[in-house]
């Protein structure tokens, strides 16, 4: 079965006076059409950079060195700017994570999306009105009609953020990477997004990568997860599964560091140490620096990304695990 969208190998590098360094060093998934992925990590891990790779919005001096992205049959790393555009645009749409840098301070919320809208398809003015109210009734914004009408700081940042996921919506894209949509929102209004987000990804059968560091969000939403540590997939597998029984020592530690985990008044648990820096990786594999179950081998070779014999779609790169 042919996959909507497919990763596979994925290499990206910054390219800087003193050499390149790896950001992205050979991430694979695959995404089904209507299907949930979280990319979970802490900052730093290269979730968001994976998400702008897809869509080839890589910064200079920061390129794709290999690998390959495949979207509905397209390899992306490969196609003409314009083409690329065109996608970008009509069949994949990201809402980012503040929905003030998203949003034009000075053009009102109807001239943003009619003028989304009017970028990507021919159609009239009266056309994109139409549409682009259709979209607001879809998330849930009341009074559509005025509130095209309004600027962005005359809505709440909950409401903000509704009307960028309707912005992603315009052309009816068969993708949506969402990268911490829910940061600057507070705990009741992320818990409304994240609903909004799973219902319209019901509805209308769209795909979902869900970018964040909040297994709790994740676990909630998406069907499966990867989580990602200095530029890898360390674990990866259906959602229930690995909230369950984590296997990988960081996927154990991010969980251990929920609240949740908690008896309430308690100390939090938490990973000691950071995650390294892309001048300071280290030697085999990455995490062994915070791991509390490294061996030797840790320190010298990388692990392999393989499959679980036992639970053929949970994927796991350690050495100290059973696979």
């Amino acid at each position: 079965m042919k996959h909507l969208l497919e990763v596979k190998d994925l290499e990206v590098r910054f390219a800087l006076r003193f050499g390149e360094l790896p950001a992205i060093n050979g991430v694979s998934f695959t995404l089904d059409k209507g299907e949930r992925l979280g990319l979970v990590g802490e900052s730093g891990a290269g979730k968001s950079v994976t998400g702008f790779a897809i869509i080839n919005l890589i910064s200079k001096p920061g390129y794709i060195s290999g690998g390959h992205i495949s979207f509905d049959g397209n390899d992306l790393t490969a196609l003409p700017a314009e083409t690329m555009r065109d996608i970008r645009g009509n069949r994949i749409s990201m809402i980012f994570q503040d929905p003030m840098m998203t949003l034009n301070p000075v053009l009102t919320i109807g001239t943003q999306m009619c003028e989304t809208l009017l970028a990507h398809q021919n159609i009239s003015q009266k056309a994109a009105e139409e549409i682009a109210l259709e979209k607001l009734r879809k998330v849930h914004i009341p009074s559509p009609e005025r509130r095209l009408r309004q600027y962005p700081h005359e809505f709440s940042g909950g409401m903000r953020q509704r009307i960028v996921i309707a912005i992603a919506l315009l052309t009816d894209p068969a993708l949506i990477i969402a990268d911490e949509p829910t940061t600057a929102l507070d705990v009741t209004i992320q818990a409304e997004i994240m609903d909004l987000l799973l219902e319209l990804c019901e509805s209308e059968d769209m795909g979902l990568i869900l970018i964040t560091h909040d297994l709790a969000v994740v676990s909630q939403v998406t069907e499966k997860i990867a989580v990602m540590y200095a530029g890898r997939i360390v674990e990866s597998g259906p959602t229930d599964a690995i909230i369950a029984n984590p296997i990988h020592p960081y996927t154990r530690g991010l969980i251990n560091a929920l609240p949740e985990s908690r008896q309430p008044g308690s100390r939090l648990n938490q990973i000691p140490g950071v995650m390294p820096s892309l001048t300071n990786i280290p030697r085999g594999c990455t995490f062994h620096p915070r791991c509390d179950i490294r061996g030797q081998i840790c320190q010298q070779e990388i692990p392999a990304y393989v499959s679980m014999k036992k639970e053929g779609s949970r994927k796991i790169a350690c050495h100290m695990a059973g696979t």
